[in-house]
């Protein structure tokens, strides 16, 4: 209640006082956002400089190729879950019916395998490098020697693991 009080009492002293004085510290701007950012722009062609961040200034690392990697794989499992998800809800007949389409393909065991590989792959790099920043999280592993070396082991546990996934 007394908060309720003070803030009506605050805004009906507000209100009793002249505008001018709720604006004295704002100075007018001198320029418009527009002008500014060409001005900006001419100084940065002027000067020949690239735009930054620009992929060219950067030197490819691991950790930066399994970052892109670890955010592609979270972005491509929610998209297929969601479209298997959609394709579930909306095709006709169940999932016994759509083995069978898929088997009377007769694919052979190379491609069947390969898939395999592309369903196991983006899931286990993304459960293991999650488990990496996990690590990350507790304030563990930021050292650049161990940064390399857990994102070999993620790269070498995803591709054991995807293997042994597709040779089931």
């Amino acid at each position: 209640m007394a908060l309720l009080l003070r803030t009506l009492a605050r805004q009906g002293a507000c209100l009793s006082k002249p505008h001018h004085v709720l604006f004295r510290h704002a100075a007018p701007m001198g320029t418009t956002a527009k002008e500014e950012m060409n001005k900006f722009w001419a100084k940065n062609s002027r000067l020949n400089r690239p735009m930054s961040p620009h992929i060219t200034i950067y030197k490819w690392s691991i950790p930066m190729m399994m970052s892109i990697t670890h955010r592609g794989t979270g972005v491509g499992l929610s998209g297929a879950i969601s479209a298997f998800a959609v394709a579930a809800l909306v095709l006709p007949g169940n999932y016994p019916h759509y083995l069978d389409l898929i088997h009377s393909l007769s694919m052979g065991p190379f491609l069947i395998g390969l898939a395999k590989f592309g369903i196991a792959f983006p899931m286990s790099y993304h459960t293991y490098n999650g488990i990496r920043h996990l690590y990350w999280d507790i304030g563990k592993g930021f050292k650049i020697p161990e940064v390399y070396r857990t994102g070999y082991t993620v790269i070498g546990l995803s591709v054991i693991t995807s293997i042994a996934l597709a040779l089931m």
